[in-house]
């Protein structure tokens, strides 16, 4: 049985560790970059962006997605009204949240040290969708990336690779 303290540790633990893991393993890469250039005695300022828009918006909305879904499992789990089999399928989830997302940042690892591409992963039960930032839209590296994500698991996953850009 967990009591309300102990609830409270293990979500804000969860929440910090997925937080700590995504800002640890972010990669210069993924930040903007600034560059100056000086032209005929003018500064200009120049913002880099590393990634392809659409690559940033998917982390975006993802990152908002998730912590929706976290505040509203959250609020499940405080709910004096709520059963105690809703609160152990809430908490359920939150474990299973915090698994996806170590994973998509594996995974995303693996892509960039391998392909040296960026991407964005959404993982949903056996569900691996991959958005990589490429001009090239290559068959071949899509298989290669699907198996190198396939190696990961045991279990067969379903994996789809887009390109965009």
């Amino acid at each position: 049985m967990i009591n309300k303290q102990n609830l409270w540790f293990i979500t804000l633990f969860s929440i910090i560790m997925v937080l700590s893991i995504y800002y640890l393993t972010m990669t210069d890469d993924t930040l903007s970059t600034l560059e100056v250039s000086k032209t005929n005695q003018e500064e200009q300022t120049e913002v880099v962006v590393a990634e392809s828009d659409t690559i940033i918006a998917l982390k975006v909305a993802g990152e908002e997605e998730m912590v929706t879904k976290i505040e509203e499992l959250e609020q499940i789990l405080l709910d004096d009204t709520a059963t105690l089999e809703e609160k152990n399928t809430a908490y359920e989830e939150l474990q299973e949240i915090n698994k996806n997302e170590s994973s998509k940042e594996t995974i995303e690892k693996l892509i960039k040290d391998t392909y040296k591409l960026d991407s964005y992963i959404s993982i949903d039960k056996n569900t691996i969708k991959v958005t990589i930032a490429s001009k090239t839209h290559d068959a071949k590296l899509a298989n290669n990336i699907i198996r190198s994500i396939q190696s990961l698991y045991t279990t067969d996953k379903y994996i789809t690779v887009k390109f965009d850009n």
